[in-house]
């Protein structure tokens, strides 16, 4: 019936919908894809002839334009829960899952297996100092020289010390001060990274040791 219609009204895209979907029962995929795709060239927002090539590529097992194709149809059809059900379904075969959250902390004796686990770094050995010889640490003694007699210094009166020189001596301090507090923070800053990668390499572990 639908290509007796076609025939006569060949721009008819229900008619052409109704043939793609009784030729997706059928079982012949290739020509509901090719009448649905003429659909779409004309029509890219029919909601029947997306699904139909959503179903076509999900019977081939071609879950990701399958999925593709159903995420664009639940775009026009937000409240569909049958598409939602779709999409979340294959999203779980297609997509790959975050790993779920670990709830429990593991106990001193695992974290210790882990710490064992890693290998060890060798110490850097320490460069050994050249011990001197006897000959090398012998030095020739100069004769001594004579005393001259030092000539009496007469007292000098204390200056009183100006006060933009304490000032800038306690902007100085602050600024040492500061410099700290950021070295500090600097240090507090990588300890935390640090800790966030052992957590993670804690929760890569377990995940593997669950699979």
């Amino acid at each position: 019936m639908c290509h007796a219609g076609l025939a006569i009204h060949p721009a008819y895209l229900s008619a052409r919908v109704t043939l793609g979907r009784a030729l997706v029962e059928l079982n012949q995929l290739d020509d509901a894809l090719a009448e649905l795709e003429r659909v779409l060239k004309s029509a890219p927002d029919n909601l029947a002839a997306i699904r139909g090539v959503a179903e076509i590529f999900h019977r081939r097992g071609d879950l990701a334009q399958a999925l593709q194709q159903y995420r664009v149809a639940l775009a026009l059809a937000k409240n569909d829960p049958d598409l939602q059900q779709t999409v979340a379904d294959l999203a779980k075969q297609v997509e790959p899952q975050p790993p779920a959250h670990v709830a429990d902390g593991l106990s001193f004796e695992q974290m210790d297996e882990l710490f064992k686990a890693v290998p060890a770094q060798p110490s850097p050995v320490p460069h050994e100092q050249p011990v001197p010889t006897p000959q090398a640490a012998q030095v020739t003694e100069a004769p001594p020289r004579p005393i001259e007699p030092v000539e009496p210094i007469e007292p000098v009166e204390p200056i009183e010390p100006a006060a933009e020189p304490i000032a800038q001596d306690a902007k100085g301090s602050a600024d040492t001060v500061e410099s700290v507090a950021t070295a500090d923070h600097a240090r507090a800053e990588q300890t935390i990274a640090t800790l966030e990668r052992w957590l993670d390499a804690i929760h890569v572990a377990r995940t593997q040791r669950g699979a």
